[in-house]
Parts: structure tokens; C-alpha cells; sequence
């Protein structure tokens, strides 16, 4: 039997990246008030949308010419334009120090390439098989260690932990390991800040993953590290080096943006308790109650993008180098496009698609797996309870930040099926 791979901890085993990753996604109790008002004064204005909420200094892209991007169409005429705006330039600073080679740091042709292999290996049909065999137990498992109390933290106890461990899982990753790899994942973003602890966690996961991946290729099993190693489009397979940038990637990616997303569906719908109700009655409506969380309080309210050559915006000059702060969350409350935006409503008529995953080449590779998770989640929560509300006894949800949105905890009582 192969031996999992040790999986080294940060040299000061008493850094705690999840505090100091706050500074980095803020303290923001509510940034839509501020976003309007930037929109209302155009919809390409001069500036970083980091800067408008906190002072803790950008040290990656800090020091480049920057520009937010407000509104959906004009945000989605960025995102389907590649050519013009590219991915590498902006995130060559960011996420490719902490990742490496990812598909996200990459512009055509390469990124093409790489990308139909990856979107090969999450295809729908394949992501929905991954509902029951690894989804549906760390549900189980989670919900088990409350059901009976009649009580919960769906925060502390459920949501943050649950789309982490189902990659644990996918990964085949013993429990032993999984308190390290968090704080390893985490740790990695640090980069953005200046910290230490941001290129050590980048190494230590490229060395584990390399060394898992080698296992893997030699022995293949059914786990999602074995299936990213043979999966191949057109006959090519995912370099090591990408394939290692992705898997470093993948717990953000795929782990802390979908706890954000189940932890924001939970909010709005037991802060509106009738549109609880109506899901409860009807299941039906699940899809679109995951989707007007994903526009309400998407996981990413910003992204950026790279401007390749001079050009211009809705009458706005852009030199070439200018860093643009692609601000997600404007595009999904957009008046324009959806009648009274911060208003949580999964009843909303819908004439156009959320942003929240993203539009164009760069769309979330990840966004089936998220909504199924999402989906699954919910359906767990409605399958072994009754009568869900919000403890009154307790504070109410707080979504904070303003990068990532939400809530530290969300305190519920109910009834048990």
C-alpha cells in the first residue's frame, strides 16, 4: 500500500492565516452603498476598488495604474474580450506567485489548450456523479455531529468545513493531514500582503502535490488527482506544472469561494423566512434560489483583468499596462439590469445571467461542482429538519468584507425531521 505524502506545516506553526487573511478580503459590513455611487459617476473611473475599503497596502499590483470597471454590460464587454483584456498580465502578481502556472494567469493560445482539457475533466455529467460519492457523505457526516441537538452554527459547523472536505475526499486526503493543508491553502494567499508565510505555503503544497502526483501517475485510482492525470483532449494531457498550479488553487477556487456562496444562500434565505418556506414546500425553486444568492452576495465581488494594448472604454482612454478592477458585485446589482438589486428576492425576474462565476473564456471552470454542491447542501439541511429559523437569542448573520463576503456565523434552531 502507497504511503500518503507528509504534508509539511509552516516553519512557525503558530501563524494563524485565517486572522490575517481578513485584511485582505476586509471588514466591510455593507460595500454596495459605496459601489452605487462609483457607478453613478461612470462606469470606467480611475482608482483600485481595494483602496476604497481598506488601507492595508497592495504590494502586488499596487504600484501599476489601475482602473475599476462598473456595470454589467460594460464589465461583461471586458470579460468576452480577451485579446484586448488579458488575464496574464494582471494576475502574473497575484495568483500565479501563490499558485504557479494556473490556468487563471494564462491568455490564448495556451490558455485554450489547457483549458479543454480541464473543462474535459468537469464536464456535467461527471460533476453530478461526484454528488453521492463524495458530496453527499461529508454532508452526512457534518450534519450528524448537530442534527440531535436541535441547534447549530451552520458557519462553524457546516458550511465552512463542508466544500473542503468533499476535496479532502475527491483528493483522497487522510483527516490527519486536512488541519495543515487549510492552513496551508489559506496561508498561500498571504502573498498579497507582503507576508512570509504566503511563498513558504505556495512551496509546501508544490512539493506534497508533486510527490502525490508522481504516486498517482504510477498507481491510479479513482480519485481526482488520478483523473486530472490521465484526462486528455486532443490528445494532450495537463503538464505536471499546471496540473500542481492547479491543485494548489483548487481550495480557494473550489473550497472557500463555494463556503461562501451555501453560507450566503442560508443567510438570505432564513433572513426572509417566507422564501425559506416556499423552498421547503417546493423544491423546485432550488435553482433559483442558489442563483439570486450568487448575484445577491456573489463569492468574488472583484476580479481583474490585463489591458494589452492602448484602447478605449466607454469614452475612457486606457493605456497599455493599466490594471482593471473588474467589480463583479456591480454588475449584479445593477438597477439596469435587475429592479431593486439589494433587495434578496428568488422570485426576481431574471432577464440576463449573474456574473458571479464570471463570463467569457475565464468563466469558472468549477461553477457546476459549486452549484451542485450548493444544491446538495440545501437539500440535505430541507431532508432532516423542520421549522429552520434563526436563533433569536443570538445575533443575526453579518456578511462582512469587500473582496470576499460572509458571515462568521449563522446561529439556527429547528426541529429535527
Amino acid at each position: 500500500m502507497t504511503v500518503m505524502p507528509k504534508l509539511a506545516d509552516l516553519l512557525d506553526q503558530s501563524f494563524d492565516p485565517f486572522e490575517i487573511e481578513k485584511l485582505s478580503t476586509g471588514d466591510a459590513d455593507d460595500p454596495y452603498p459605496r459601489i452605487h455611487e462609483l457607478r453613478e459617476k461612470g462606469t470606467v473611473l480611475k482608482g483600485s476598488y481595494r483602496t476604497e475599503f481598506t488601507d492595508v497596502p497592495d504590494v502586488q499590483v499596487g504600484h501599476l495604474e489601475q482602473y475599476m470597471v462598473l456595470g454589467y454590460d460594460t464589465i461583461l464587454k471586458v470579460l468576452t474580450n480577451p485579446e484586448v483584456f488579458g488575464n496574464r498580465g494582471a494576475f502574473q502578481h497575484t495568483l500565479g506567485k501563490s499558485f504557479g502556472r494556473t490556468v487563471t494567469v494564462m491568455d490564448a493560445p495556451e490558455h485554450t489548450r489547457y483549458r479543454k482539457i480541464f473543462q474535459k475533466a468537469f464536464l456535467p455529467n461527471t460533476v453530478a456523479k461526484w454528488g453521492e460519492t463524495f458530496v453527499d457523505p461529508v454532508v452526512n457526516r457534518l450534519m450528524g455531529a448537530f442534527i440531535d441537538r436541535g441547534e447549530a452554527d451552520l458557519v462553524e459547523e457546516f458550511t465552512h468545513h463542508y466544500p473542503f472536505q468533499v476535496i479532502y475526499s475527491q483528493l483522497q486526503i487522510g483527516q490527519e493531514q486536512t488541519k495543515v493543508f487549510h492552513k496551508l491553502a489559506i496561508a498561500q494567499l498571504l502573498s498579497a500582503i507582503g507576508a512570509p508565510q504566503g511563498p513558504e505555503a505556495t512551496e509546501k503544497l508544490g512539493d506534497f502535490f508533486r510527490e502525490l502526483l508522481a504516486q498517482r501517475r504510477a498507481d491510479p485510482g479513482d480519485d481526482l488527482i488520478s483523473h486530472l492525470a490521465t484526462v486528455e483532449a486532443d490528445g494532450e494531457r495537463l503538464p505536471d506544472e499546471v496540473l500542481i498550479s492547479f491543485l494548489r488553487q483548487l481550495m480557494n477556487a473550489g473550497g472557500d469561494t463555494t463556503f461562501r456562496g451555501t453560507s450566503v444562500l442560508f443567510t438570505g434565505l432564513l433572513t426572509h423566512p417566507e422564501q425559506w418556506e416556499a423552498v421547503a414546500a417546493d423544491r423546485s425553486l432550488i435553482p433559483q434560489a442558489i442563483e439570486e444568492a450568487l448575484r445577491w452576495e456573489g463569492p468574488v465581488s472583484n476580479t481583474m483583468r490585463y489591458v494589452n494594448e492602448d484602447t478605449e472604454l466607454d469614452g475612457v482612454f486606457l493605456p497599455e499596462g493599466t490594471i482593471l478592477n473588474m467589480v463583479l458585485g456591480s454588475a449584479n446589482r445593477d438597477p439596469g439590469k435587475y429592479p431593486n438589486p439589494d433587495k434578496f428576492d428568488i422570485f426576481r425576474e431574471r432577464k440576463v445571467r449573474n456574473l458571479a462565476f464570471a463570463n467569457g473564456p475565464h468563466v469558472c471552470i468549477g461553477q457546476h461542482l459549486a452549484r451542485l454542491e450548493m444544491t446538495r447542501a440545501l437539500h440535505a439541511i430541507l431532508d432532516h429538519t423542520r421549522n429552520m429559523r434563526l436563533d433569536p437569542d443570538k445575533p443575526a448573520p453579518d456578511i462582512r468584507g469587500h473582496l470576499l463576503r460572509v458571515p462568521d456565523h449563522i446561529y439556527v434552531k429547528f426541529d429535527k425531521a
